[in-house]
């Protein structure tokens, strides 16, 4: 494990290969400094050509990463919170594993189910009484 590989969990490191770093001139407040330095970075990581994440887990990613997931299968994320470019740099790959700690969480499968006989009938029962209620309104016998 090289010292700027990602540990996303046990058994899945990204190594750098797959990411890729820009330094970019942060929007924003910041006086005469935010026109001068380079102190936001966006980070791009090939998740459809990275072989350390499973393909389900991909899937769910793609899903999570929602705009930020560029045509050729990159996600895309910008980190400009801080002044400075380190603290950037690791807001930003922070937040990728946040993204990819989220994927591999399997969603539980969900199950059908169907109203109880009693459910039904109470239902109805209610319905009943609902328009029994609205039949009685506004007749006024003289």
């Amino acid at each position: 494990m090289s010292d700027m590989a990602l540990q996303v969990s046990r058994n899945i490191v990204i190594d750098d290969k797959w990411l890729e770093e820009a330094f970019i001139r942060a929007s924003g407040p910041g006086g005469q400094n935010v026109n001068k330095v380079s102190s936001a970075v966006q980070l791009r990581f090939d998740l459809e050509n990275c072989d350390a994440i499973p393909a389900d887990v991909k899937a769910r990613a793609r899903r999570i990463a929602g705009s930020r997931l560029t045509k050729d299968g990159h996600i895309l994320i910008e980190a400009q919170q801080f002044r400075r470019q380190e603290a950037n740099r690791e807001d930003a790959r922070k937040r990728l594993v946040d993204l990819l700690k989220k994927a591999l969480v399997q969603p539980k499968p969900r199950r059908k189910t169907a109203p109880s006989r009693a459910q039904k009938a109470k239902r109805l029962d209610a319905k009943k009484r609902r328009g029994d209620i609205k039949k009685n309104r506004g007749q006024v016998d003289y």
